[in-house]
């Protein structure tokens, strides 16, 4: 695994001081972070996220999907918790990349779901590759997490890595009309899990 940590520092935000982790990854060319709060080896299971990176939510404040909501929503309850982190990963449009995202976009704004897009343009529902993270939770020594996803993949991909996923918790916010389609395609082709009312 080519993953290498970098640095850290201290990231004040408007819920709090995190530190933010550096990760490289040589061989993809990518830079990961991880914003921690507290004590991170506590014997009780730490809270965390794993986050793609989605520029046009996260930054942009796109409401074309719930990814921002999502960040904002985590950093806050990790800050009420007071301990936890967010492994922000450098995988965006679900691992195909901006450019790509775009014109996956553009095939939603002619009729395709979110699913069908990445397909005809070539690629797969999900590209993400979550055995990234195994270096990083070995490097901040964390073993047993509660992890805020509806995502039931992410909850797998961890206890591959060896993770002790002790609770998921459901982590839904962001749904608004123009996300609506989108969500119910995570829910319905992705099987992501949602309580909410359609």
């Amino acid at each position: 695994m080519s993953i290498k940590y970098v640095e850290s520092s201290k990231l004040p935000t408007s819920w709090g001081t995190f530190e933010m982790h550096g990760f490289a990854d040589d061989e993809a060319d990518k830079e990961h972070v991880v914003l921690t709060m507290g004590n991170l080896k506590a014997d009780e299971p730490l809270l965390i996220r794993v986050h793609s990176e989605c520029l046009t939510g996260d930054a942009l404040f796109s409401l074309r999907c719930d990814c921002g909501a999502q960040l904002q929503s985590a950093m806050h309850k990790i800050a009420v918790a007071g301990r936890g982190a967010i492994f922000y990963l450098r995988q965006e449009g679900r691992g195909i990349g901006l450019l790509n995202k775009i014109r996956a976009y553009k095939l939603q704004d002619q009729g395709a779901d979110t699913v069908e897009a990445n397909e005809q343009l070539g690629f797969g529902a999900d590209m993400r590759d979550y055995s990234i993270l195994k270096p990083m939770f070995e490097t901040l020594g964390i073993k047993q997490v509660k992890l805020m996803t509806n995502n039931p993949r992410k909850v797998k991909a961890l206890q591959e890595i060896g993770i002790d996923v002790v609770e998921r918790i459901q982590h839904e916010t962001g749904r608004n009309p123009h996300n609506a389609h989108y969500l119910q395609t995570k829910k319905g082709k992705l099987g992501h899990l949602f309580e909410e009312g359609e």
